[in-house]
């Protein structure tokens, strides 16, 4: 068998679905936050993290400093997050979700989260739910790497407007 399946769902037509959905889901939290998704992706990664540096945020998100200086500052001013001193090393700065921003995400979110925990999970084993964490996280870093992959490719030459501007090679 050359790796096709007998039977059985198209994964990639599921996972492609999946992701639409997520997308669309992330598109409104945006709206109503009333950022831009490279933001809103921002704003995920404080909310797993008590507290990060402006130059981690530059790394995950591939935004050169000056662009994640000028995000944090939209941000700021959107009462979404702080940026304060490093305790250590005054060269450096601490950035923190609010606990404004913090307890509206959860609101917008916790219908959600409440749904996958009530009406998801009790359908699967503690087994099958590892299987699918397995394939979700070797997923994951695939497709970060593809991600850093894309990155390094120099963009065409055609314009963008808003979002997310290139980083890779110039």
């Amino acid at each position: 068998m050359s790796g096709e399946r007998e039977s059985g769902p198209d994964l990639g037509t599921v996972v492609q679905s999946y992701q639409s959905a997520v997308d669309d889901f992330d598109r409104e939290l945006a709206r109503l936050l009333g950022v831009n998704e490279t933001d809103l992706r921002c704003l995920e990664i404080l909310l797993d993290v008590e507290e990060t540096a402006p130059r981690v945020l530059s790394t995950k998100l591939g935004l050169s400093t000056g662009s994640v200086t000028a995000m944090l500052d939209r941000l700021e001013k959107l009462g979404y997050l702080t940026r304060s001193p490093h305790p250590t090393d005054r060269r450096k700065t601490v950035v923190r979700a609010t606990p404004d921003f913090t307890e509206r995400a959860y609101g917008l979110t916790a219908p959600f989260l409440g749904d996958v925990a009530e009406r998801l999970l009790p359908r699967y084993t503690p087994e099958q739910l590892d299987l699918i964490a397995d394939y979700l996280t070797r997923s994951r870093d695939i497709q970060q790497e593809h991600t850093e992959r894309l990155r390094q490719i120099r963009a065409s030459g055609t314009a963008r407007t808003g979002g997310r501007q290139p980083t890779g090679p110039r």
